[in-house]
């Protein structure tokens, strides 16, 4: 059994990518800011093209979109991006978390998969 089954989530997971840091691109369709958590902080969430979750971006994410686009999010839709899973610091301890990839997305690339077909 897939514990990220039992208990499902609307926004992406590090769980939902690759294990291996395999990037894989995604359209953005829509930057909205929504609020997030038990303490409900006000939170940019990406949504995909052909995907049902949103990517909650926090400040590195959105400063590496910014790098590769510009500072306004209108200016992000209908752009690709690629995202990785991997282990980042929090805290005392490794966590998995969700990048953004500095690299351009190849043209060619394999299209991210549908929420159909990610197993969440």
């Amino acid at each position: 059994m897939n514990i990220d089954q039992v208990f499902p989530s609307k926004y992406m997971k590090a769980s939902d990518l690759p294990e291996d840091g395999l990037s894989l691109p995604f359209v953005i369709e829509e930057v909205r800011v929504e609020e997030i958590g038990r303490e409900k902080q006000s939170k940019p969430v990406i949504y995909f093209v052909d995907q049902s979750k949103g990517f909650v971006a926090n400040k590195t994410n959105c400063n590496t979109i910014k790098k590769l686009f510009g500072p306004d999010t209108d200016e992000w839709i209908g752009k690709t991006i690629a995202l990785y899973s991997t282990e980042v610091q929090f805290g005392d301890e490794m966590v998995e978390s969700i990048r953004v990839s500095v690299k351009p997305v190849k043209r060619g690339a394999a299209p991210a998969k549908t929420s159909d077909e990610i197993p969440f």
